[in-house]
């Protein structure tokens, strides 16, 4: 990678992208773009911003082409519970801005990734835990299936084409610097906030819920890794599980009371959060990652749980939120 195009940079792994990327190639060779300009945003402010609708194929090729880069990151999709909502535009919006991706990316002959997820899998992936990168796949939502579909044109496109199309599969990835949206597992970026805020958190999913993280920075690391990796070494391009360590929010309200002994934790279910998170596997196995491409996050839950609270504590305290 030498020029980079990133979409939905104004998200939780844009904003880092972005900023670790502009580090990595210099400020004027990653092109930040997302539907609109955050005044003030790191993204806006210390390199070159673009506003852009993926869905809009001519405007994401003119920018393309204009800075001639060589890789696309694509990370611009709607979320699972706002998909859910709204099946119809999430998965026009999803599936139709990966095609328009891959079609300039085999035109510059770039490089293609976006990020795939564990929600790809659906309720019959065997077995729930430590489940294998290849198996059964029958996501359960609209965003899983446009996921799915994703990781089937980027195969297609790189077998057809010769691009260079990657993705991995996210479980959920925790940062302090974006608050939570409206995925169905938010709830783990959620606590961190209101146990800093309020001591106490009201979580919408069981206890025993287990699923896979990542803290955003480690995430980062590993895709950057992947991307420089040449392709001769690859056996797989698309779908390999990316995980650090799996948890429930029993384990993650403990890891939290060790540092803030008071904090409290209670449960009102959400049906339709707590239906998607159970369709997904408790744990992936990442071993193809680790064989083929050398996958090796560091983070685990407890050190994630310190930097999550001490940053946390100073962004609030910064924002106003707290004294």
């Amino acid at each position: 990678m030498k020029k980079v195009l990133i979409t939905g940079a104004n998200g939780q792994v844009g904003n880092e992208m972005t900023a670790r990327l502009r580090k990595d190639l210099g400020r004027d060779n990653v092109i930040a773009t997302d539907l609109k300009i955050k005044e003030g945003s790191a993204n806006a402010t210390e390199g070159i911003f673009e506003e852009l609708d993926v869905s809009d194929a001519k405007r994401f090729r003119e920018l393309a082409h204009k800075y001639q880069v060589d890789a696309i990151i694509h990370l611009a999709s709607l979320l699972s519970v706002s998909s859910e909502k709204d099946p119809v535009f999430a998965w026009q919006l999803n599936t139709g801005s990966i095609i328009n991706g891959l079609e300039i990316a085999k035109e510059l002959k770039a490089q293609f990734f976006f990020p795939s997820s564990v929600a790809a899998y659906g309720v019959d992936a065997m077995p729930r835990f430590n489940t294998p990168q290849d198996t059964f796949m029958h996501p359960i939502t609209v965003y899983g299936a446009s996921k799915y579909a994703g990781e089937m044109l980027a195969n297609y496109y790189h077998w057809k084409h010769g691009v260079d199309a990657r993705s991995v599969r996210f479980g959920r990835l925790v940062s302090y610097k974006v608050r939570p949206g409206q995925g169905a597992t938010d709830y783990a970026v959620a606590i961190y906030f209101d146990a800093v805020l309020k001591s106490s958190y009201e979580c919408y999913l069981r206890p025993d819920t287990m699923l896979d993280f990542t803290y955003v920075d480690d995430a980062i690391d590993q895709v950057v890794k992947f991307l420089n990796t040449p392709a001769s070494q690859l056996k797989h391009f698309n779908g390999f599980n990316l995980t650090t360590f799996y948890a429930t929010p029993e384990d993650i309200a403990n890891s939290i009371k060790k540092i803030m002994p008071d904090f409290k934790i209670t449960y009102k279910l959400d049906p339709v959060r707590q239906e998607i998170a159970d369709s997904w596997p408790q744990h992936m196995d990442d071993s193809w990652a680790r064989e083929e491409w050398g996958l090796n996050p560091k983070i685990g839950l407890d050190e994630m749980t310190e930097i999550m609270l001490t940053n946390l504590k100073i962004k609030l305290k910064a924002e106003g939120e707290i004294k």
